[in-house]
């Protein structure tokens, strides 16, 4: 709905300025509004600008004066016109109450408040049998005490003596509240008001994130459904593979007890592909295919062609009678999606897949073939073993999303020759924010 409405708008005012006016007019969430755009700019749909809007609103102590006044006020009120002892002030506020009760009624509210409070008569006025003005004083908050004494002594309200507080003015003005309750709604105000609530921490800057719209080169009014999403079809006809256990058993030529017991950070996924091909040997074999998508980690230097951990996708199909051309055929299909079409096949060895092939396409930008990829067929004393029929073949490849020696397809794409620029702490953040997402096979 909110995506619908945002590209409505761009078709017939041809730009949004302002994602915060347009989620208000429009009634939507500006969170909801936000994540919408960035997946509308990352698919081209729109061109997204981020506007950045700054504005002072209250603290939380600033909130309770705009709402109850400041301290000083506060502290100005609770001394009557008489005056009042520092003793009796530092444990007393008054509030007072314009009321008209009945002698009777007066006597019993005051016999039920002095359990709690103090009370006084202020300018009592009685009418027949009627008292009006009874004024009520709580207890004081020290911290109310205590600023409102520092401001109240600074605006020479009132005189501080030693033994006794008296008013210096009759009335004042609450301009501290004044001013909160305009910063709350909105208005602006000078900057030495400004820098005087911030001084005493009752207001703060924040910062609000926006974006500004136009149409994008792939506007449509419609998203279209590309080949490469992955929709709940594609999870229908391959299985995920569990990949969340990062630390793996050893496996060593000269096989040794000792050193096949040692755990490490796994290097690749093929482990969780063993352990996926023995759990379907275990049940009547029905064809399957699995993909999996995780972190693994290498003990070496990171530099422009190397990284210690990258992503490594695998992909396995097993079946009966699958040969080698299956294989060629699946990899074709799988690379022409992610962009590469112009592939080569070379023989390699791969201890647990017999034959095997590293995959090559050529890189633009390098101008020379790169390798994306291996792949191969588990070798038959690696699935009989495990219990799969003798006919039941599995055809397996795997790649990298970063790794510079499985160039990515994503560095072939964008013509990117330094894996640092792409993956780890010293990618450019700017970079990420004014480009689009990558889509594979997408012009």
């Amino acid at each position: 709905m909110a995506e619908k409405a945002i590209l409505e708008q761009l078709d017939s005012a041809e730009t949004i300025p302002d994602s915060g006016d347009f989620s208000s007019a429009k009634g939507f969430d500006h969170n909801d509004i936000v994540n919408i755009i960035k997946s509308l700019h990352g698919f081209r749909l729109v061109d997204a600008q981020e506007v950045k809007k700054e504005k002072w609103v209250l603290t939380d102590e600033g909130k309770v004066y705009a709402a109850s006044g400041s301290p000083e006020v506060q502290l100005f009120d609770a001394v009557p016109p008489e005056g009042i002892s520092r003793e009796e002030l530092q444990c007393e506020i008054a509030n007072l109450f314009n009321c008209v009760l009945s002698i009777s009624m007066a006597m019993l509210l005051i016999d039920s408040l002095r359990a709690n409070y103090a009370v006084r008569y202020c300018g009592l006025v009685e009418v027949g049998n009627w008292l009006s003005c009874l004024w009520v004083v709580k207890k004081i908050d020290p911290s109310i005490y205590k600023i409102g004494t520092l401001y109240a002594s600074k605006n020479r309200w009132l005189d501080m003596g030693k033994q006794q507080v008296s008013r210096k003015v009759q009335d004042v003005a609450d301009q501290v509240k004044d001013l909160l309750l305009q910063i709350k709604d909105g208005k602006a105000i000078n900057q030495e008001d400004i820098n005087a609530l911030k001084k005493r921490k009752l207001i703060t800057l924040q910062t609000w994130n926006g974006y500004s719209l136009k149409k994008g080169p792939n506007f449509a009014l419609e998203r279209k459904k590309l080949v490469t999403d992955f929709t709940r079809e594609h999870m229908q006809s391959f299985e995920e593979m569990p990949t969340n256990n990062y630390v793996e058993s050893s496996y060593e030529y000269d096989w040794k007890r000792e050193e096949a017991n040692k755990n490490v950070l796994r290097t690749h996924t093929t482990a969780v592909s063993a352990r996926m091909l023995y759990k379907l040997a275990q049940k009547p074999f029905i064809p399957r295919r699995y993909f999996s998508i995780d972190r693994v980690f290498r003990n070496e230097a990171v530099d422009r062609t190397h990284l210690a951990e990258f992503h490594q996708i695998e992909g396995i199909v097993c079946d009966r009678g699958l040969t080698l051309g299956d294989l060629m055929g699946v990899l074709h299909e799988f690379f022409t999606r992610l962009g590469m079409s112009n592939l080569r096949f070379k023989p390699t060895y791969n201890p647990y897949t017999e034959p095997s092939m590293e995959i090559f396409s050529y890189h633009e930008g390098l101008k020379k073939w790169v390798e994306v990829g291996n792949s191969g067929m588990f070798r038959p004393e690696m699935l009989l073993p495990m219990g799969l029929p003798e006919d039941v073949t599995a055809i397996a490849w795997g790649l990298s999303l970063e790794r510079f020696e499985f160039v990515s397809p994503t560095m072939i794409l964008y013509g990117i020759d330094n894996i640092r620029d792409l993956f780890g702490p010293k990618v450019d953040l700017s970079l990420i924010k004014r480009n689009p997402i990558c889509r594979l096979g997408i012009d």
